[in-house]
């Protein structure tokens, strides 16, 4: 059995310590900054639209993990690269570089949304962009985020296909599968694992025998590392790593990404499995865009400038709930629709 060269990264810790010169210049800080309070601010109001019955279905936010979409993002060549995930999408849909007022829209089941009104939350798509979807079925989006691979490998052209999944699909024997096919085939996808630790509402520690989920692939010979989730430069640097290496042709990698996201796993979710004070405590010490400020004061940024950041994306959410609200229900005949391609 071939030795996977598995290994923890340096950054998995958590340490929120920051150094006096932060290994980004102050113009990308600015916009990792604008990138990740969109995604917040876009999904606190999505949690309010769901509260006042204007989404409908399952509704899965994103808060707490933005430093995971938009860290990696910076590795994926826009339109080229593939990019799929499961249900928890919208934050990986903006960081992909998605229009907020489709994504929006789509969110309330109207005609102005990206896939017409008729995906919802959990079942987007914008091929411009390289987003292959999010995906209601746990785990589902691992094994055809190992065909995007293939393809591109089969094309010859050089793609990455970005395969996110949660630390509960982990589990799922799909999953290894994959893992198999695409080390066999040395096939170019990253394979990213959002361990938020609770999965649908149960603790890694009891859900899982191993917890340490970036050596899933040993048995396999692909490598990995884990990587602090909740520091987008982590998540950049690792991702920077992984990527080089499937473009060299060295075959597939696992990132398991620790973070921790804020709300319950659906808004229908309690999340009374933890305690007020675990959330809090992660809140006051280890939030990512507080994390991100603190590199930001390093650089010397100014109030002034996150203040300006704050205010345009405020404006945007607004415009994308106005979009979304103005935008008219699609027509019962697109139910028929988009279901076939002609050949």
């Amino acid at each position: 059995m071939a030795k996977a060269a598995a290994q923890k990264s340096s950054s998995s810790t958590g340490d929120t310590k920051i150094p006096n010169t932060p290994q980004a210049s102050k113009e990308d800080l600015l916009r990792f900054y604008r990138e990740m309070v969109l995604i917040r601010r876009f999904e606190e109001r999505a949690g309010q639209l769901y509260g006042m019955g204007l989404i409908g279905g399952f509704c899965h936010l994103y808060i707490g993990q933005e430093a995971v979409a938009v860290g990696v993002q910076e590795s994926v060549k826009q339109g080229h690269d593939k990019i799929i995930t499961g249900y928890r999408d919208h934050g990986h849909m903006l960081a992909a570089g998605m229009d907020p007022n489709a994504v929006m829209a789509e969110l309330t089941g109207r005609i102005g949304g990206s896939s017409k009104g008729k995906g919802g939350s959990m079942h987007m798509f914008d091929v411009p962009t390289g987003f292959y979807g999010g995906h209601g079925i746990v785990g589902a989006q691992v094994a055809l985020g190992t065909g995007l691979a293939f393809a591109g490998k089969y094309r010859g052209d050089d793609s990455v296909a970005f395969v996110y999944f949660g630390d509960g699909a982990s589990n799922q024997g799909q999953v290894y599968e994959s893992f198999n096919m695409a080390q066999l085939w040395k096939l170019p996808a990253i394979y990213i694992i959002e361990n938020n630790q609770y999965a649908m509402g149960t603790s890694i520690e009891r859900s899982s025998s191993t917890t340490e989920l970036f050596m899933r692939g040993a048995s396999f010979g692909i490598p990995g590392e884990q990587v602090d989730g909740m520091d987008v430069l982590a998540v950049r640097d690792a991702t920077a790593r992984a990527v080089a290496r499937a473009r060299a042709g060295e075959g597939p990698y696992i990132l398991e990404v620790k973070t921790y996201r804020y709300r319950g796993h659906s808004m229908s979710d309690p999340a009374k499995y933890r305690t007020k004070e675990e959330v809090d405590e992660v809140k006051k010490t280890r939030d990512p865009i507080d994390h991100l400020k603190m590199l930001l004061a390093a650089a010397k940024a100014t109030e002034e400038e996150l203040k300006a950041i704050d205010n345009e994306v405020k404006a945007i959410v607004a415009e994308a709930v106005q979009f979304a609200q103005e935008s008219p229900e699609p027509d019962p005949s697109e139910l028929y629709t988009d279901v076939y391609v002609e050949a």
